[in-house]
């Protein structure tokens, strides 16, 4: 699997372009592995993103309905790669992860600048996947 890009779609078996992008960014290659296997069990696609900086690139030019970031990354942080991704694609949601198991005022700052979930690693497919679908659902 090429983690660092859409190279390499988990198609679950259907590829639909009609379907919103998930982007997966951690430069953990496992946590990104297992996420991306947990969103296609729930019939999801998803493309994973070893480097925040590829996958900023990629946002320049296409369309992701939700990212999720790993808070701790070398180079850039998931906070960084929010507040740029706040600028060039206002419209993805983002959902923060993280594998500190006291993310103390990280969940506060990440949250306050427009995430809308916050979790700690491993992340339980169930709660990952509801996440995803409040975000996808047009806001009314």
């Amino acid at each position: 699997m090429n983690l660092d890009g859409p190279t390499v779609v988990n198609r679950c078996g259907v590829d639909d372009p009609a379907q919103k992008t998930i982007c997966i960014v951690d430069d953990d290659a496992s946590v990104l592995r297992a996420e991306v296997r947990a969103l296609c069990s729930f019939g999801l696609t998803a493309l994973p993103f070893q480097n925040p900086r590829s996958f900023l690139e990629y946002v320049e030019n296409h369309s992701v309905a939700v990212a999720v970031l790993d808070l701790w990354m070398p180079e850039l942080t998931g906070l960084d790669v929010q507040r740029v991704l706040r600028d060039i694609s206002p419209r993805t949601a983002v959902i923060m992860v993280t594998g500190d198991l006291e993310p103390g005022n990280r969940k506060r700052v990440a949250l306050s600048q427009g995430a809308i979930a916050f979790f700690v690693k491993p992340i339980p497919g169930p709660l990952l996947l509801e996440a995803i679908q409040k975000a996808l659902i047009p806001a009314t």
